[in-house]
């Protein structure tokens, strides 16, 4: 039996429960943003000195319902990059069983990338360059703990057993992202998104969101 079907008497959330979390994520994304303001207008600047092209870098990723909304970050890339490099690897992760590099601490992040500025190696070390997402949270697109949100190409490459991950808001950090990131296979990954989706709740988010400060110790949280 797979760690997938042995997951599957997980519960979902009870009534109110979309309802609470919704509300905390309104309030905590609403505090982070005002708290992180000064540090994301010193990385805006920094991003913009380093290299050229726009700080903000906005792509199309695939929401609850597979709804596509635009996703906000931190540009890590130097701008006008080719991603078929990228893409060949997160293929290859996605068909096969493999693990990440662990130098760069992300499943979905090529090692070594050489479109990521020195800055950016740092913002994506840090998670840094995920701060502009509480955005997306704000405006509903996402929440602050959900499934890593997907590019429609990657979704396109996923096994059907994986698919409920699209029935939740994706989030800024997550299951895989606190219980050992680049040290898990993909396979691995992918079934803890679905297993949030089964178990989530307002205490689940709050572990979570707990265990995510050490874990950006650690290499990162998203």
């Amino acid at each position: 039996m797979t760690q997938l079907a042995a997951r599957k008497e997980s519960t979902e959330p009870g009534p109110g429960q979309e309802a609470v979390k919704r509300a905390l994520d309104i309030a905590l994304a609403s505090v982070l943003i005002i708290t992180v303001a000064p540090l994301l207008l010193l990385l805006w600047c920094l991003v913009r000195l380093t290299s050229a092209g726009p700080a903000f870098f906005r792509q199309e990723r695939l929401g609850r319902d597979m709804k596509p909304f635009t996703m906000l970050k931190l540009r890590s890339m130097f701008a006008g990059n080719d991603d078929q490099t990228h893409r060949a690897y997160v293929t290859g992760m996605l068909t096969a069983e493999h693990k990440a590099p662990e130098r760069h601490g992300a499943l979905f992040k090529l090692a070594d990338d050489p479109r990521v500025t020195p800055l950016g190696v740092w913002l994506r070390r840090t998670s840094l360059d995920e701060l502009p997402q509480l955005i997306n949270v704000l405006r509903g697109e996402m929440s602050l703990v959900g499934p890593r949100p997907m590019l429609s190409w990657e979704a396109k490459l996923l096994a059907e057993p994986y698919r409920p991950r699209f029935t939740v808001k994706p989030g800024m950090t997550g299951l895989w992202q606190v219980r050992g990131r680049s040290r898990l296979s993909m396979r691995t990954a992918l079934e803890l998104d679905v297993e949030y989706t089964r178990r989530r709740s307002v205490a689940l988010d709050l572990i979570i969101l707990a265990q995510t400060v050490p874990a950006l110790f650690r290499g990162g949280a998203s």
